[in-house]
């Protein structure tokens, strides 16, 4: 399906009064997400995903720009929004006395169209934990007593905000599973995360975000291949990388050597052929092409050296 069902445009989001008494957390976002897509949106803490997401939710409204989910403004419009999605908080407020159960009669109670709670815990494996009280449920299970509240409403679209933050191994990846299942249903999922590898197995499409602004964004290949390969590998004693042939790209620290480069397959042969031609052994020999990780590193990187040069002009 190619149906938009978040258009976002010129999105801003300011805290506190205009100047330097306030804070713009969100400065001009344009981005959309399509029906039965996962969407993820990156960046380091302080970047603007969970600001980015209030307005999305209707939890807020923008200081600027439009921004429309199932085609409706989500906040002025929330009476026709609300019931069509779902929502999972960074941390949800429980009454710790009422067990797993009870809470989640209470929510669907206030939800429309709720399906069987029974149901609903069954999905995220907290079937037979509905009669322990929230206070004894573990930081992981808690989480998922968020997501099945979440489910409630069978919603068209569904916001997670780092879902899987205490989860065992075990319980990320059932979680995982379940959301492939509910965009295959046709369910659209935004989701932020700090687990690269879940937005990596996850979403279709992503953004990387940096001080309020989107810095990168496409599927993941995308988002990697914007990013070099890399070659590592350890020298004999004695031999020093000026031996290596010309063509290559390489740092070095002593006998390690990495090489970055834009064409893995071409460098990799130079670089086999010469070590078969001069009988040097490449101890260590690890090439691959750049990850998400790689990816989302770099970007922190240069948000990290652009700050650090602005610490150092104000202090001359």
């Amino acid at each position: 399906m190619t149906e938009q069902v978040i258009e976002v445009a010129g999105l801003r989001r300011r805290y506190g009064p205009s100047g330097d008494a306030g804070f713009e957390a969100v400065r001009g976002l344009d981005f959309s997400v399509l029906r039965g897509e996962v969407f993820a949106l990156l960046g380091t803490n302080g970047a603007g995903k969970t600001s980015t997401l209030e307005v999305l939710e209707g939890l807020a409204p923008p200081t600027g720009g439009r921004v429309r989910v199932l085609g409706h403004d989500p906040f002025r419009e929330r009476a026709a929004v609300r019931p069509r999605i779902g929502i999972m908080l960074q941390e949800g407020g429980f009454p710790s006395d009422l067990t797993a159960v009870e809470t989640a009669r209470m929510w669907a109670g206030c939800t429309s169209g709720a399906r069987p709670v029974p149901e609903a815990l069954d999905l995220v494996g907290l079937g037979e934990r509905a009669n322990v009280r929230v206070k004894q449920l573990s930081g992981g299970e808690r989480r998922r007593l968020d997501l099945a509240l979440a489910l409630l409403g069978r919603p068209e679209v569904l916001f997670l905000d780092e879902p899987t933050t205490g989860l065992d191994a075990e319980a990320r990846h059932r979680t995982w599973q379940l959301v492939r299942e509910l965009r295959d249903q046709g369910t659209t999922v935004v989701l932020t995360t700090h687990y690269l590898e879940e937005a990596e197995s996850l979403a279709d499409r992503l953004a990387i975000m940096r001080e309020g602004r989107i810095v990168l964004s496409g599927t993941p290949a995308e988002v990697t291949a914007s990013r070099p390969s890399r070659i590592r590998f350890t020298l004999p004693d004695g031999m020093t990388a000026d031996s290596l042939p010309p063509s290559l790209h390489v740092s070095a620290d002593g006998p390690r050597v990495e090489v970055r480069t834009e064409q893995l397959k071409e460098d990799l042969t130079d670089l086999l052929l010469w070590a078969r031609a001069e009988a040097v052994p490449l101890t260590g020999l690890d090439a691959r092409s750049a990850s998400l990780e790689e990816a989302f590193l770099d970007i922190a990187r240069e948000d990290a050296d652009a700050e650090r040069r602005v610490t150092e002009v104000s202090t001359r």
